[in-house]
């Protein structure tokens, strides 16, 4: 194993996800989101006997997550957990969604519900202005599938009752049975806020929450900025301005700030700090506060490494990562040199995540040729790859890489020149119109998808 191998081994977090199958598309987009985590799937059922294949999955991770508030509850009560463990729980937002969606189809007068919290639901009710809704509480000693099948289904011939469950299993069979129902199911914000928890929960997180990271800030296109202004008091003025953004930004960091002269400045503090504020490298608001109030967009890089000297090197090859997309963001370089950005100003989902380097000789002999530096060429790479997607129009292309059309037309000739594409076919868009040609991103197939 090589020494880049290992250093980003160390940099990932192994989490098990223990979820039933209908929650497991939904975990794996979500976890998207945090590059840290290295997820082991397990996809288990109410009905099995799912001891052992926690036992098993505890020995190969760090942190343990089940989708399942029911699964979560069986299994505690049999198995001493020797990692820390979590769970996303029911009372989030998915059950103000669920309440929505009976509402809205079927009314609330009858509620049945079995393993969700009553208090929890009248809360939601309440605020649905619905706190006339009567709730049936399941609350027979022995819990299992088919007694809260058989309690949801009587309520509902008895009384027309509407089932409220958390358990996937027993929305199966009231769908068998012809019973109007609800699956309680976590939202995407349900899941961020558990995983978020897990992050800052495990083995592995706590030892590196005292590691030293770098920051390099510079302000883009400074000296035209600074032609705007007539006399050089103006000019400091806006110097202040960015200067006090910046301390604010930094005293949340509970960091040390140090100006460089000019466009650029330099803040130091630790990861464990700096991932709780950037909520796992998913906000980070200071860059449109920046351009909003004062007019101008600022390029960050952020740098983690084993050594303070590392984590400063790595830290300047982000800002350069930065301003080659044009500023007003952020990228990380980890580590292992490998690259996660940009930390998104309003979302939450989809990180471009690339290698700094690429070591493969053939792929650099074509970025070569094709006229791009191997790290531009990696992060076109991941951008593409992200969609799943290896067929364009230069029009798709254009959109996937937040480019021109005319931009996309130019690359695609460069990476044709460079034997990186092959042209498979057209598309006829209108009758008279001239035909798109779809070309083939054949250096993501071979390069990235082989690795998945």
């Amino acid at each position: 194993m090589t020494t880049q191998e290992t250093i980003k081994q160390a940099s990932e977090i192994n989490i098990g996800i223990i979820a039933p199958a209908g929650l497991l598309d939904q975990t794996k987009k979500v976890l998207k989101a945090f590059p840290n985590f290295k997820p082991v799937f397990r996809v288990v059922e109410a009905r099995q006997d799912n001891e052992q294949t926690v036992q098993e999955l505890m020995e190969l991770v760090d942190v343990l997550m089940f989708t399942d508030y029911y699964l979560y509850q069986n299994i505690k009560e049999n198995i001493d957990f020797k990692i820390p463990v979590h769970h996303v729980p029911l009372m989030g937002t998915g059950l103000y969604r669920s309440l929505v969606l009976i509402k809205n189809s079927y009314g609330l007068e009858k509620l049945s519900i079995d393993i969700l919290a009553p208090q929890y639901v009248r809360q939601v009710l309440y605020e649905l202005e619905e706190d006339d809704c009567d709730i049936l509480e399941h609350r027979t000693d022995t819990v299992d599938i088919e007694s809260m099948v058989q309690f949801h289904f009587d309520n509902y011939q008895k009384f027309g009752s509407v089932a409220l469950t958390g358990i996937q299993e027993v929305s199966n069979r009231l769908t068998e049975l012809g019973t109007p129902h609800e699956w309680v199911t976590p939202t995407n914000q349900d899941m961020i806020v558990s995983l978020e928890r897990a992050l800052l929960s495990s083995e592995t997180r706590r030892n590196k929450e005292s590691q030293i990271v770098f920051g390099y800030v510079s302000i883009d296109n400074y000296q035209k900025l600074s032609e705007r202004f007539t006399t050089e008091h103006d000019v400091q003025l806006l110097n202040l301005q960015i200067q006090q953004k910046l301390l604010d930004f930094i005293k949340q960091l509970d960091g040390h700030f140090v100006s460089l002269g000019g466009e650029e400045y330099l803040f130091i503090t630790t990861r464990g700090t700096f991932e709780r504020e950037t909520r796992g490298y998913k906000f980070l608001p200071l860059l449109k506060n920046t351009k909003d109030q004062i007019g101008i967009t600022l390029s960050l890089g952020v740098g983690f490494g084993q050594s303070a000297a590392e984590a400063g090197n790595h830290a300047r090859l982000a800002l350069r990562q930065s301003k080659e997309i044009g500023g007003n963001v952020c990228y990380i370089v980890r580590e292992d040199r490998s690259v996660i950005g940009p930390v998104d100003l309003n979302s939450t989902v989809n990180y471009e995540q690339y290698e700094l380097s690429i070591t493969d000789a053939k792929l650099l002999d074509k970025a070569e040729k094709a006229g791009m530096s191997a790290a531009y060429m990696a992060k076109l790479m991941a951008r593409v790859a992200r969609h799943n997607k290896i067929d364009y129009t230069a029009q798709e292309l254009a959109s996937t890489l937040n480019i021109t059309i005319r931009s996309a037309h130019r690359i695609l000739l460069k990476w044709m020149d460079a034997e990186l594409v092959d042209i498979i076919g057209e598309e006829k868009v209108t009758f008279k119109g001239r035909p798109r040609r779809i070309y083939r991103l054949s250096f993501i197939q071979e390069e990235h998808l082989s690795k998945n």
